[in-house]
């Protein structure tokens, strides 16, 4: 596994724990918190953002417009059953969700599953660096680089990973900071 290798999957962890942070409901309403939703439609699971066009537009409110109104029940009742919590309106053509203000215990509840989040984060980073280091030892193992250009491509795998894990911290940070925000 070459730096770039490393760099590029230490980046998409990174990306990937962004985006679990993005659908942590923090005290506005935000589209991103719809990400995860999918609705059997027509005997597939489809995330939601493929069936329907959802807006927000007001900072408490979250508006699905479906494609095919047909698939109108199908979405209010996917959003009923995820764990979000929330209870959508449906008028025939729009399906509404009101986003109520966060309680001081339900931030500390998001504060955990973004910590949990970030966690999940740092250890596919680890495993990445693991991994790496590995097949820098088969290397020098096989004489392919000497012992001090292992423990020098070593030390730069440590480098990015210290990195990318200070990334996720203050990604994590950022998030906390949003969600405690009353």
């Amino acid at each position: 596994m070459s730096n770039q290798e490393t760099e590029s999957s230490m980046r998409k962890s990174v990306e990937a724990a962004q985006r679990n942070f993005n659908t942590i409901r923090t005290g506005r309403a935000n589209t991103s918190l719809l990400d995860r939703i999918t609705v059997e439609y027509y005997g597939t699971e489809t995330q939601l953002n493929k069936l329907a066009t959802i807006s927000t537009p007001d900072s408490q409110t979250i508006a699905i417009q479906p494609f095919d109104l047909s698939s109108l029940g199908l979405i209010e009742k996917a959003i009923s059953t995820s764990d979000l919590g929330f209870t959508p309106n449906n008028d025939g053509k729009v399906i509404r969700i009101n986003v109520p203000p966060l309680t001081e215990e339900r931030r500390k509840e998001f504060c955990k599953i973004a910590s949990k989040y970030a966690e999940e984060g740092k250890v596919s980073l680890r495993n990445i660096r693991r991994e790496a280091i590995e097949k820098i030892k088969k290397l020098e193992k096989a004489a392919e680089i000497s012992e001090d250009q292992s423990r020098d491509e070593q030390d730069k795998v440590q480098k990015l990973t210290d990195q990318f894990i200070a990334d996720i911290e203050s990604h994590l940070n950022e998030k906390e900071a949003d969600i405690l925000k009353v």
